[in-house]
């Protein structure tokens, strides 16, 4: 079960202002890649997200989700990919969407398929 990044604040005396710079989402072998601040200072923390046999995810503190920080000799490299993965997975969606919005057949049903679901509101 996938555990979203946003919620993991453990040790709550340790980790604050979490900003996820990449989240893989819920699938398989989720993980992510977060700049927080760690003991008041600014750092960088990843972990896996949880599956089907660890649904809290790894790293864990006392049976609650937590961050591995990493060491700052690699907080810039590890920045680097996980926003260079966050940009392609943007430009596939959005490339995804004009391929859908110029499909004008399945443009045509799913604008039925919607009317309907309103209709059957009444």
């Amino acid at each position: 079960m996938y555990h979203d990044p946003r919620n993991v604040l453990s040790p709550k005396d340790k980790v604050e202002s979490i900003e996820v710079v990449y989240d893989s989402g819920p699938v398989e072998r989720s993980w992510s890649v977060v700049r927080l601040r760690w003991e008041g200072e600014t750092a960088v923390g990843i972990r896996w997200n949880g599956d089907s046999e660890s649904s809290k995810g790894l790293p864990q503190v006392r049976g609650n989700p937590a961050w591995f920080i990493l060491p700052h000799e690699l907080e810039s490299e590890v920045l680097d990919a996980a926003e260079e993965l966050g940009r392609d997975r943007q430009e596939m969606l959005a490339e995804g969407y004009k391929e859908m919005a110029a499909d004008r057949e399945r443009e045509t049903e799913a604008e039925e398929w919607t009317e309907g679901l309103i209709g059957d509101a009444y």
